[in-house]
């Protein structure tokens, strides 16, 4: 009977995602045994208490729930698209519709303010249309400087006093991946960047309330000071207030959906937070962003996650190789990044992806090698540079930067349930927050 059914999914996913799953997306190693991890990993019971399941279709075989986004999102294929469709729902939308996030972003956390403008320059010039912001990095200001630019005249107008080597590899990276992209939109011009533009926007403990009108007054303010009409996602950046206020803020954003917010998402909520939403009938966010790397991968609240529809994504790692970091795991993953010919950054990025999770990760702008490497971040970035030059790869995806499975398992072998009191991370709460080194926000409620 398994059998069976396994060669059944086999044929369902061939009709389906047969494109995706031939070269060159995933390349020409064993495609037949990436379908089979395929199956394995894209086959979820859904739970009877699941909140707003994946949309836009469901197809049913032999009683078993196939979630089709979940399998275009597959942690196994090596070759991920460059933006993920995710569900968004809320209580005054009578059908659910979707969302196109950047699967690759750039974040904005511990970035100095007068380093912040040319950081976002960088990033757009390089094909980086997700930004992570926030109230608590104090950045937006100076952001919207860069974000005027973009609209106004387009990703060529920015970084332009870089030298033209490092232009040549941030259009490059570009160029990458709108080959990949699969945009329908007809728009144009300014309207056209603003659509593609992803501004995800994280509101602070401070900002937090039981008072409907100042979370209003608040992502008001936001747009306000980043001169935009309306944001992408909003977040509440920690859970680290209490149940009450947690619980009226996100009601209060999933009220303001359709209007000047497209989706609402959560930042380092554990299980307990999450399954606080469920209680209160109502829609689980679209996104949870988590200090997540092979050192820590909270597999418990992925899991969870997983399990009722709500995606992953990676924070920044600008931590991890500091004298707080996990030193012999980062030694491991050091000579893999030296046996893949890539920066250790680059292969936390590839990591990132073939598991299925969104990232933001981060770079400054202080030297060359921090220049290079906000390109080298970004999604075509680990693939057509290599050692600060562009790869005499085409744009298939065949490419040695792709992690095999038997690396993927090296770096999750990696696990030592590295916590954010030991990291030394303060990313949504302050020194203040952290009780000591096993302290992590996602255990603290």
């Amino acid at each position: 009977m398994i059998i069976a059914f396994a060669a059944f999914f086999w044929l369902f996913l061939l009709a389906q995602y047969g494109e995706s799953l031939s070269p060159p997306e995933i390349g020409r190693r064993d495609v037949f045994s990436k379908a089979a991890v395929a199956a394995s990993v894209a086959i979820t019971l859904k739970p009877s208490n699941a909140v707003s399941s994946f949309d836009p279709s469901t197809t049913n075989v032999i009683g078993v729930e196939i979630e089709i986004p979940k399998i275009y999102n597959i942690r196994s294929i090596e070759n991920p698209p460059p933006i993920i469709s995710l569900p968004i729902k809320s209580p005054s939308m009578s059908t659910p519709t979707t969302l196109d996030i950047p699967r690759v972003g750039y974040s904005f956390y511990k970035t100095s303010l007068d380093k912040v403008e040319r950081c976002a320059a960088l990033a757009l010039r390089s094909g980086v249309t997700h930004l992570d912001l926030a109230t608590q990095y104090e950045s937006n200001a100076e952001i919207a400087k860069t974000i005027r630019t973009y609209l106004r005249f387009g990703r060529t107008k920015l970084a332009t006093e870089e030298k033209p080597e490092l232009l040549e590899l941030m259009d490059a990276s570009y160029k990458y991946q709108e080959s990949r992209m699969k945009s329908k939109s007809t728009k144009r011009g300014r309207e056209r960047r603003r659509e593609e533009l992803f501004l995800s926007h994280k509101i602070s403990n401070e900002e937090q309330s039981t008072d409907p009108d100042k979370i209003r007054r608040a992502v008001l303010g936001t747009m306000d000071t980043l001169g935009v009409d309306y944001l992408d996602m909003v977040s509440i950046h920690s859970p680290l207030t209490n149940s009450e206020t947690r619980l009226a803020t996100y009601r209060a954003l999933l009220d303001l959906q359709q209007g000047p917010i497209k989706s609402v998402g959560v930042c380092n909520f554990g299980i307990g937070p999450l399954k606080d939403i469920v209680a209160a009938g109502l829609p689980l966010p679209v996104v949870n962003q988590l200090e997540l790397s092979p050192f820590n991968e909270h597999r418990e609240v992925v899991e969870w996650c997983d399990r009722n529809g709500v995606a992953v994504s990676c924070a920044a790692w600008s931590k991890l190789s500091g004298a707080r970091g996990p030193t012999k795991q980062w030694e491991v993953l050091s000579q893999l990044a030296d046996k893949k010919g890539v920066t250790k950054s680059q292969l936390l990025v590839r990591w990132s992806l073939q598991k299925g999770y969104i990232c933001v990760p981060r770079s400054g702008p202080g030297s060359e090698i921090e220049r290079l490497a906000v390109a080298e971040n970004s999604y075509g970035g680990g693939t057509v540079i290599k050692d600060g030059k562009l790869s005499m790869i085409d744009v298939s995806g065949e490419t040695s930067t792709m992690l095999a499975p038997e690396e993927m398992a090296i770096l999750d072998g990696l696990d030592v349930n590295y916590k954010a009191g030991k990291l030394g991370r303060t990313d949504g709460w302050n020194d203040a927050d952290v009780t000591g080194v096993d302290w992590d926000p996602t255990e603290a409620i």
